[in-house]
């Protein structure tokens, strides 16, 4: 069952999330992890929490804590089960260091697949000047009891629901559309989020936040799964405590591919995180 159920709020370092990201070191490079079906959609495992599981591996392999950058190709899909992770240094040095991973799985004559390789850049967000000059400005929507997540609709989306149950998310009314059966036509989707279980961001959960709210597509009107082709995430900042504003928009769909570019704000009002992703909608 969900620690959404418990009265006490999960902390970072021991929580379902973290559980559920951890890899085991088998040698130098080289993990093993079970990727849960907690974390799935339609039975495929989220990219977000992917993601988030090969930048654990990373943050152990590479000298420096924490993603700077990280840039995901999601080769094919990935589900419940067993997995290897494997891990290259490519280059260390005083501030950044630089690795890549690839995440295995196996088919059916347990000949080793491919399902997802990145190239990251690890620092210290510590270490970060708090010099800030930007235009960037946080998303405007309704408080958060004024919003809606997957409990208030009246059936879960078809498929599975096993993410929605570990996520807290409320939706800005403007964007659900698409759950009432008349999308508005805007590739805009904006939301409150967090962990269910109350455990507060960190670095490696921002890679699960950017990946995890409806498709902008559902608000173009299109129905059915848009798995991820790639997926780039800038980590800014570490997040302070409290919930987190997402909000995605996406404004080209062509030739059976549209963007979606995410923007991530804690609660004291900072950008904390940005991401673009190329996905392919299925058009009817």
């Amino acid at each position: 069952m969900p620690e959404a159920a418990s009265a006490t709020r999960a902390r970072i370092g021991d929580s379902e999330f973290d559980r559920d990201t951890a890899v085991t070191r088998r040698e130098p490079g080289v993990y093993d992890i079970d990727l849960s079906a907690g974390w799935t959609i339609i039975s495929a495992v989220n990219g977000g929490y992917l993601l988030a599981v090969l930048g654990r591996a990373l943050a152990d392999a590479l000298p420096h804590p924490d993603p700077f950058t990280i840039s995901a190709h999601y080769l094919t899909a990935s589900q419940p089960g067993p997995a290897v992770i494997r891990t290259d240094v490519v280059r260390t040095g005083r501030t950044l260091s630089t690795g890549q991973a690839s995440l295995f799985q196996y088919d059916e004559q347990g000949a080793e697949v491919e399902r997802i390789r990145v190239l990251a850049s690890y620092g210290d967000l510590d270490s970060l000047p708090d010099d800030v000059r930007t235009a960037a400005k946080p998303p405007v929507f309704p408080p958060m009891d004024q919003c809606f997540g997957p409990e208030d609709g009246p059936a879960p989306v078809e498929g599975s629901s096993a993410i929605t149950e570990r996520l807290m998310l409320k939706l800005d009314p403007s964007t659900l559309g698409w759950a009432l059966g008349a999308p508005s036509g805007k590739g805009e989707m904006r939301s409150w989020f967090g962990l269910a279980d109350g455990r507060d961001a960190d670095p490696l959960s921002l890679l699960l936040a950017v990946d995890a709210l409806p498709p902008t597509a559902f608000e173009i009107g299109i129905k059915g799964w848009v798995p991820t082709v790639e997926l780039t995430v800038h980590v800014r900042c570490r997040p302070a405590p409290g919930p987190l504003r997402v909000s995605i928009t996406t404004r080209n769909l062509a030739g059976g591919f549209l963007e979606e570019d995410a923007e991530v704000w804690d609660s004291a009002g900072r950008l904390v995180a940005q991401s673009r992703q190329l996905a392919r909608a299925k058009l009817a």
